[in-house]
């Protein structure tokens, strides 16, 4: 019998995340989600009138295929893919697995080229910008143990978290997009952390289940050259199959002139170096879902833990306007500023807007998390 969770899921993503109707067609993208689930999706999808086309990819095999991958062989993958995604009103794509390290040992130099030549011209330049779009990680056992909890207890927390009440997270979250449109200066603190940069007339974009599932965030973008300061991230971040701890940067005029991480500061100097905006900032953001807490190495969720930021070297996307950085990177890195993990401010204008976590300002203080849930 069909899980009725799976099912609310469904719904929410065709109805809610892609609105979909008569006019749009709908690319259903899995990469090991059990078939009961896709099949569920595909009739929610129906169910609107759109047309449905499904796509069921392997992690496993994606690997063999990028173990062998030439740029010859990559240019004709992109030419295949951009066109179905041309011919798409929305995406739909679910990502499950029971390996999260499944392509740690593809070269570094092939996913740089993967990403270029592929994920930059497919993703980046047509989906995001042409489509509705939603991504959103199916739960496994793989997913709950870095979570570090049970498989079942995970499954409760994955389904309460993705079918939140993003109709009430929409309505708290104007007060802070409007605060964001009007601002200028943002100052960052916190242990080993004192970054200053521009937001002026960038704009912001809130997001509230249309984009990513979960979601619970409200993102902007530094004015280019504006960022200056140190950073120290207090989070483990997974990328292209590797795990970082410890990142630290220095940017000076908006760009990463110092970057480390432990024993992987060789490894993250060379994803920052994939092009010329990789050390510039494409994307800062305030995190808010109340449900999601702690970090488990998975950056749909990580980027939205109550009383975090994100801070993104790599492309930048509009909406909002975006700064003009272009890269074929886009590394969200996540600080959780709650006292348990040493606390930390955020400023707008000279004016304190969240400490430790925690919104001060009473007009947002509708998205702490005693208002917008019950963690």
């Amino acid at each position: 019998m069909l899980d009725p969770r799976v099912t609310r899921l469904a719904e929410l993503l065709c109805s809610h995340s892609t609105r979909l109707g008569h006019d749009d067609t709908v690319l259903v993208h899995a990469f090991d989600v059990p078939e009961e689930a896709v099949a569920e999706v595909v009739r929610a999808a129906h169910r609107t009138g759109a047309n449905v086309l499904v796509r069921l990819d392997s992690n496993r095999v994606h690997r063999a295929l990028m173990m062998g991958m030439t740029e010859r062989n990559a240019r004709v993958i992109a030419d295949n893919d951009l066109h179905e995604m041309k011919s798409c009103t929305a995406y739909i794509g679910l990502r499950g697995g029971q390996n999260v390290a499944e392509s740690s040992d593809v070269p570094a130099e092939t996913r740089q080229m993967w990403q270029k030549t592929h994920s930059s011209v497919v993703h980046m330049e047509q989906r995001v910008p042409h489509t509705k779009w939603v991504v959103l990680r199916w739960p496994s056992p793989s997913m709950a143990q870095q979570a570090m909890t049970s498989t079942d207890a995970f499954e409760d927390f994955y389904f309460r978290v993705c079918t939140m009440d993003y109709a009430k997270m929409a309505e708290a979250v104007k007060p802070l997009e409007d605060l964001m449109n009007r601002t200028d200066r943002v100052h960052l603190k916190g242990p080993g952390t004192d970054l200053a940069f521009s937001i002026k007339d960038i704009g912001c974009k809130p997001c509230v289940g249309l984009r990513n599932i979960p979601d619970g965030e409200c993102f902007s973008c530094p004015v280019r050259d504006s960022v200056n300061g140190t950073i120290a991230f207090n989070t483990v971040s997974l990328y292209q199959g590797t795990e970082f701890s410890d990142i630290r940067y220095t940017l000076m005029d908006g760009k990463i002139v110092e970057a480390t991480a432990g024993g992987n500061t060789e490894a993250l100097n060379r994803i920052l170096d994939t092009d010329e905006g990789a050390r510039y900032i494409g994307e800062w953001s305030l995190g808010f879902n109340p449900y999601v807490l702690h970090p488990m190495k998975d950056t749909l969720f990580d980027e939205k833990i109550a009383g975090s930021f994100h801070f993104t070297p790599g492309n930048a996307y509009p909406p909002p306007g975006g700064n003009g950085n272009k890269s074929a990177i886009h590394w969200d890195t996540v600080m959780i500023q709650r006292p348990e993990y040493g606390g930390g401010e955020v400023w707008f204008d000279d004016r304190l807007i969240r400490k430790d976590g925690l919104f001060v300002v009473p007009e947002l203080e509708a998205l702490n998390p005693d208002r917008l849930g019950t963690p």
